[in-house]
């Protein structure tokens, strides 16, 4: 089963390099995280492609996907996802995002009322209920800007746990510390300043929302999540790139959450 390449062309002009693979009615667009690209998903893609339709997405400024656009705004990059699914006229669609990506599915599904029945994250939608501070995001970013190529391979060794293969977490350090430090601190500073715009989001998106964490998941976190009508699947003994260090076991929670989307729309 091979691939097959496109391009869409996001509101603002920029093309959006993504690949399909099968044609089942139900279509699974995963979305990368920050710094990343469609090819942290290649685990998925034979697991998934013999029953759905299968779709992998560069956001803008990521992988082979276009890279001129002045402010990388959460809201941009859900058009991006927007027009890949309006492309290939899609009608049923599960969106699962990654880390950032997983703020980023939420405004495409703000985009796409009908078509997207249902919402998957990944180690994201954590720690919604907070919103930092000018102050705090500066503070948070000031080592980004100061030398982007180290703070991101500090950043990244954090994701991971001890018992994380060592040449897995050099591999994703080397690929997210090469992104552009103009785009990547860009998408940080309007992502990790959203707070507010994700939880607005989060309570108008009627499908449902459900989140693959890591057990570190604290209760009170649990409680929060809650409150936005997100149901809530736990990890354990893997970090932050779950479908990388353990496929198999993501691939089977995916498997779950993605029939848990289908079972909520079925006729009662």
């Amino acid at each position: 089963m091979h691939a097959q390449s496109h391009v869409a062309i996001s509101a603002d002009g920029l093309p959006i390099h993504y690949d399909v693979q099968g044609n089942g009615a139900i279509a699974l667009v995963f979305v990368h995280g920050w710094c990343c690209d469609r090819r942290y998903w290649d685990r998925q893609v034979e697991h998934f492609a013999p029953h759905y339709t299968v779709v992998r997405l560069d956001l803008a400024g990521h992988g082979v996907s276009g890279r001129d656009r002045t402010q990388w705004t959460v809201s941009a990059f859900g058009q991006d996802i927007v027009a890949v699914v309006e492309q290939l006229g899609l009608e049923q669609v599960v969106l699962i995002g990654h880390s950032m990506g997983g703020r980023w599915t939420v405004e495409a599904a703000l985009r796409l009322p009908t078509a997207v029945i249902g919402l998957v994250s990944i180690d994201t939608w954590a720690d919604i209920e907070p919103t930092p501070t000018a102050e705090q995001l500066r503070a948070r970013l000031a080592p980004f800007r100061a030398n982007f190529v180290e703070a991101m391979r500090t950043f990244v060794r954090g994701t991971f746990v001890p018992t994380s293969e060592p040449s897995l977490v050099e591999h994703v350090m080397a690929s997210m510390s090469a992104a552009s430090p103009h785009i990547g601190i860009g998408a940080a500073e309007a992502a990790w300043g959203s707070n507010r715009q994700l939880r607005e989001g989060l309570q108008e998106v009627t499908a449902p929302k459900i989140a693959i964490n890591n057990a570190s998941f604290v209760t009170t976190k649990m409680e929060a999540a809650q409150r936005y009508g997100i149901e809530v699947m736990l990890t354990s003994g893997v970090g932050h790139f779950v479908m990388l260090e353990e496929p198999q076991t993501f691939n089977r929670l995916l498997d779950e959450a993605v029939q848990k989307c289908l079972h909520a729309r079925a006729p009662q």
